[in-house]
């Protein structure tokens, strides 16, 4: 056995995002009255979506456009959107949490959290492979998807409502930490404890818990919130993976994500409420995993609070727009959010975007994940809003990387911004997470 692939611990595919959420409008100066067109690349989940949503006021118009790197992620965003508008008389705030987490973070789920989410992909095979011009609900927005992509859409959910999944997930998880680490496979449980000890409690991360962590990274299982048995393999968090085999390439489906960071980052390690980051004798009092609960429950609140306000107040036009019978059918089980919009552009349509008239000058933010930095060239700039602020995460939390690694990451970046003609923003202190720039003076 070797010393292991050090570098692999992110993996190819990013199931999760490596910094927390985050209101992308509150980032840089970024002028938000009136319409607000905001920019993915690669966010990988929808933590900064709802974030941004949460954060913003009930009568702003906002539009969220999402580009990823593989439709397995696209269908994940889309599954944990669903998940997220699901309606309060369909499944309480307690309940979403609970299944939102586990599809979320775990590698197992409950039987009945794999009920909700056959029911859940049999409704987004209906909304992918609908012909109309308008979506079934304007946050789960694939019209401008090409028709290979939603047909490939359609494939994914279908896999996902298989009795039996062809992956054992045990192994597939066990296969990568073996992969990772080495001929130190044997003491693994020291190897979790440095990286948690010495890597993610050094960057601040003191809420997530060595129980959990060291749980998470044995078996994949990040939130185990009640007395319940997680045996049913997670589909959603299965993808294929092609390798090179003496010049054949050979597709192996398994679990290619990230199995050293954790997904906790993305709702866990930071809240509005300080109260859930106490501590007693330098304890704190609250795990990561009650920290994402938390947060996540404020959020699904403060988006059905949107929606009363919505449906308390419909003008004249929304009154006159009858919805279609299928749509009707959509609209009893999800809410639908006040002036907002979540979009998702073909994976390949970044490129393509500053020569379409529409898109030129568009984005008022634009967010630039750690995995897709490498997209970042000098077209943005055509695409940008006047007073666009560009928001970059960078590889604080990607733990395979030494501090020589992360800071050459984050000159990287500043390089590649500055020939997108944006400089870093002065007035905001860095926190590490995220490299904030704004547009240079001409």
């Amino acid at each position: 056995m070797s010393a292991g692939r050090v570098s692999e611990g992110a993996g190819w595919v990013s199931w999760w995002g490596f910094s927390p959420a985050r209101n992308l409008l509150s980032l840089g100066p970024v002028k938000s009255d009136g319409e607000m067109n905001v920019l993915l690349v690669g966010s990988g989940d929808p933590r900064h979506i709802l974030k941004t949503i949460m954060d913003s006021p009930v009568e702003q118009n906002l539009h969220m456009w999402v580009i990823e790197s593989s439709m397995d992620v696209v269908a994940r965003q889309l599954l944990l959107l669903y998940v997220t508008l699901t309606s309060q008389e369909k499944m309480g705030i307690n309940e979403r949490t609970e299944v939102f987490l586990e599809l979320f973070g775990n590698t197992e789920i409950r039987s009945q959290t794999e009920e909700t989410l056959r029911r859940a992909a049999s409704q987004l095979i209906l909304s992918v492979t609908e012909t109309m011009e308008d979506p079934m609900n304007a946050c789960l927005n694939t019209t401008l998807l090409k028709f290979k992509e939603r047909d490939e859409l359609a494939r994914i959910f279908k896999l996902w409502i298989q009795q039996t999944s062809p992956v054992i997930m045990s192994k597939a998880w066990d296969y990568r930490v073996r992969q990772h680490l080495g001929t130190r496979y044997d003491s693994k449980k020291g190897c979790f404890d440095w990286d948690l000890t010495m890597k993610l409690h050094e960057k601040g991360c003191g809420v997530i818990s060595k129980q959990q962590y060291v749980q998470w990274r044995g078996k994949g299982l990040a939130f185990e919130m009640r007395e319940g048995i997680y045996q049913t393999t997670n589909p959603t968090l299965l993808s294929t993976r092609v390798f090179n085999k003496k010049g054949d390439k050979i597709g192996i489906r398994g679990y290619w994500g990230d199995i050293v960071s954790s997904p906790y980052l993305s709702f866990g390690i930071e809240s509005d409420d300080k109260k859930l980051l106490k501590t007693q004798n330098g304890q704190h009092l609250n795990t990561a995993q009650d920290i994402s609960f938390a947060n996540l429950q404020e959020l699904f609140r403060s988006l059905s609070s949107r929606r009363r306000r919505l449906s308390a107040s419909h003008t004249d036009t929304e009154a006159e727009e009858a919805p279609t019978l299928s749509q009707q059918k959509s609209l009893n089980d999800l809410m639908h959010l006040s002036g907002v919009s979540v979009t998702f552009l073909p994976l390949d349509s970044l490129q393509k975007l500053p020569q379409k008239q529409k898109y030129r000058h568009y984005f008022n933010s634009v967010y630039f994940s750690a995995s897709c930095v490498h997209q970042l060239d000098p077209m943005m700039g055509q695409i940008a809003a006047p007073d666009a602020v560009l928001v970059v995460e960078l590889a604080k939390y990607i733990l395979d990387l030494n501090k020589e690694q992360e800071a050459g990451f984050a000159e990287t970046v500043a390089n590649l911004a500055l020939k997108a003609g944006f400089e870093p923003w002065c007035e905001g202190a860095s926190d590490g997470v995220h490299a904030v720039f704004v547009q240079q003076k001409k």
